[in-house]
C-alpha cells in the first residue's frame, strides 16, 4: 500500500516545525545592518508623521470649539467678518516653517540611510545568485575559482559581518525575495537582473519568502536563510564542495541504481554520480537542508515518502510529476536521499 500525505497534516507539521527558526519572519529581527536600517527609517518617519498627525487634529478641535464659544464677529457693509485673530499670521508662518523642517528631517534621514546602504553594496566581499522558479530557488555561490564554485536549492547561507551581494534573476514570473529580518523587498523579474546587498549582523536561523504572487503555490516558496560565523560558513562550503557520499547499504544503493537511472536524473543534479541535470533543485546534499519543497514540509524521513511518492498531493501544480513508484522502489529512493548529507 502507497503511502500519502495529506495536505492537512503538511501543513500542520511545517507550522510547527517552523516555531524552532529564530525571528520567524519577524520585521523587528534587525538580524542585519540593512535591517536595522529600514527599521531606524520606519521610526524616524513615524514620529515625525505622528507628530505632526497630532497637531492637525489638536488645531481642528481648538478650531471647532473657539468656533462655537465666539461671540458673533462684527460685520462689515458687504457682509463679510472682520478679521480679529493677531495671531492667524504668525502661525500660518509658523506651521509652514515646521512642515519645512519635518520634510527636510525626512530627506536627510533617507539620504543617510541610502548613503549607509550603498556604501556597504560598494564593499561586497561575497556574491550569490539566486534564481527563482515556480516554486522553488535556485542559489549559486559565486567564487574566483571556478571550481570552487557552489549550487544548492531553496537553502542560503550566509557569514555574519560580511557584506554579500545578492543578484536576483527569475526563469518564469515576478517573484519577490524577501527576508524581513534581514532587509526589505526587492523583486526578480523574467529579463531584468536586480541585487541586493545583506550583512548580517547576528548568527541564528530566518525565514524567507516570497512576498509577490507567482501563481498556485506562491505560499509554499519559502526559503530557510542560517546565517553561520564565518569559520561555520567556511566549513559549511568545503562540506557543500564534496560530492554526495556512496551508498553503503543495498536498499540505499537500489535508490541510486534507480535515482540516477531513471526521470530523476533528467530534472536534478547530484555531484559525482551521472546525474547532472539542472531543471531541478540541486539534490546534492538534500538530506542537509531543514525543509523540502521550499519550505512546504520539514526534513524528515516521514515527509521524503510523502514528497517522493505523490509531490501532487503537498504541492499541486508543482514541476515534479508523480510518478508511481512501486513500494520497494519508493523505500530504495528514500533509503538514498537520506544519505545525501
Amino acid at each position: 500500500m502507497r503511502r500519502r500525505v495529506r495536505p492537512g497534516i503538511a501543513l500542520v507539521t511545517l507550522v510547527l516545525g517552523g516555531c524552532s527558526i529564530q525571528n520567524y519572519q519577524s520585521i523587528y529581527g534587525n538580524a542585519a545592518a540593512e535591517a536595522q536600517q529600514f527599521n531606524a527609517l520606519f521610526i524616524i518617519f513615524l514620529v515625525i508623521c505622528a507628530i505632526m498627525y497630532v497637531l492637525v487634529i489638536g488645531f481642528l478641535i481648538a478650531g471647532i470649539v473657539r468656533r462655537s464659544r465666539a461671540e458673533p464677529a462684527n460685520v462689515v457693509e458687504d457682509g463679510r467678518h472682520h478679521e480679529t485673530n493677531p495671531l492667524l499670521r504668525p502661525g500660518l508662518i509658523g506651521w509652514g516653517a515646521l512642515i519645512g523642517t519635518g520634510l527636510v528631517a525626512l530627506a536627510i534621514a533617507s539620504f543617510f540611510a541610502d548613503r549607509s546602504m550603498a556604501n556597504a553594496a560598494a564593499h561586497e566581499k561575497l556574491a550569490i545568485d539566486i534564481t527563482a522558479n515556480q516554486w522553488w530557488w535556485d542559489v549559486t555561490y559565486n567564487s574566483a575559482d571556478v571550481s570552487k564554485s557552489l549550487r544548492t536549492a531553496n537553502e542560503l547561507h550566509l557569514p555574519v559581518g560580511v557584506p554579500v551581494r545578492i543578484r536576483l534573476h527569475s526563469n518564469d514570473v515576478i517573484h519577490s525575495f524577501w527576508v524581513p529580518s534581514l532587509a526589505g523587498k526587492q523583486d526578480l523579474i523574467p529579463g531584468r537582473d536586480n541585487d541586493i546587498t545583506i550583512m548580517p549582523t547576528k548568527v541564528g536561523i530566518y525565514r524567507g519568502q516570497c512576498a509577490e504572487f507567482c501563481g498556485t503555490q506562491h505560499a509554499k516558496m519559502a526559503l530557510v536563510v542560517n546565517v553561520d560565523s564565518y569559520g561555520d560558513f567556511i566549513k559549511w562550503w568545503r562540506h557543500q564542495l564534496q560530492d554526495a557520499p556512496t551508498p553503503t547499504t543495498p536498499l540505499a544503493m537500489s535508490g541510486y541504481q534507480y535515482v540516477t537511472t531513471h526521470q530523476c536524473s533528467l530534472c536534478h543534479n547530484i555531484a559525482g554520480t551521472p546525474a547532472s541535470a539542472t531543471v531541478g533543485p540541486d539534490l546534492t546534499h538534500l538530506a542537509s537542508r531543514r525543509s523540502i519543497a521550499a519550505g512546504a514540509l520539514p526534513m524528515s524521513k516521514g515527509n521524503l515518502y510523502g514528497w517522493v511518492e505523490d509531490p501532487q498531493s503537498i504541492k499541486p501544480g508543482a514541476k515534479m510529476p508523480t510518478i508511481g513508484l512501486e513500494p520497494k522502489e519508493l523505500h530504495a529512493v528514500v533509503a538514498y536521499l537520506e544519505t545525501l548529507k
